[in-house]
């Protein structure tokens, strides 16, 4: 049994009813609620964790690392092109993690084409809404089973 974290960055408490035509009308409760029982069905442990405080997503990833989580699942949010702060705590936790975003952010607005994430991902999903984190929890799945 694996241990793994879902992070949900600032806004994302919002799904469902933020901009649906973007991301989607399933709630951030909903999509943690799907998640938890995949992962269970997989023999592995979820936990989950949402913050608009970037401090608090820093604190979190490192607390992670003494928790013993095997892999962590990430969307970064608005972070994703301005912290270079959670991107110094999960390369100094290494544990390994999939960048994850609802919306292909590569067809949007330019600012949002940067990632400080995608370059020290194990993988990366964009575009593919809510089950852009099925898919997400799977590989991680795959991948921690591949590595014993």
């Amino acid at each position: 049994m694996a241990s793994l974290l879902l992070i949900n960055g600032p806004n994302l408490n919002l799904l469902g009813s933020r901009e649906p035509g973007v991301y989607g009308t399933a709630s951030l409760t909903e999509v943690e609620a799907s998640l938890t029982e995949l992962a269970t069905d997989l023999s592995h442990k979820l936990a989950t964790f949402q913050s608009n405080a970037e401090h608090e997503i820093v604190d979190r990833i490192q607390a992670a690392q003494a928790e013993k989580v095997d892999f962590i699942l990430l969307n970064p949010g608005a972070f994703t092109h301005t912290s270079i702060a959670m991107r110094d705590a999960l390369l100094a936790v290494s544990i390994p993690f999939i960048e994850i975003h609802l919306s292909n952010v590569f067809a949007r607005e330019d600012f949002r084409h940067k990632s400080y994430f995608s370059d020290i991902a194990a993988g990366c999903l964009f575009g593919l809404g809510a089950y852009g984190y099925e898919l997400a929890l799977l590989a991680a799945s795959r991948q921690l089973s591949e590595d014993k």
